[in-house]
């Protein structure tokens, strides 16, 4: 799976995750849904996720999910 479809995954999951927690327990878990926003739309404007730089820290996604022309040089396709 690639680097942005697991990004999509866990900020979905979290988003599901607080909203039902704000439901059956407390309105501040609404502050994560918030959190999960504005760094979703804080990543958009600038192209960097520290969710991204998590990932590959953990060996996920790659390079197969980048394109090309973000890639280091000399990186294999």
């Amino acid at each position: 799976m690639s680097l942005e479809r697991w990004i999509r995954l866990i900020a979905g999951t979290l988003v599901i995750l607080s909203v039902t927690l704000s439901y059956f327990h407390s309105r501040q878990w609404l502050w994560l849904t918030l959190f999960v926003g504005v760094n979703l739309f804080q990543s958009a404007l600038t192209r960097w996720c520290l969710m991204e730089d998590i990932l590959r820290k953990f060996g996920v996604g790659g390079d197969a999910g980048r394109p090309a022309s973000t890639r280091p040089a000399g990186a294999a396709s």
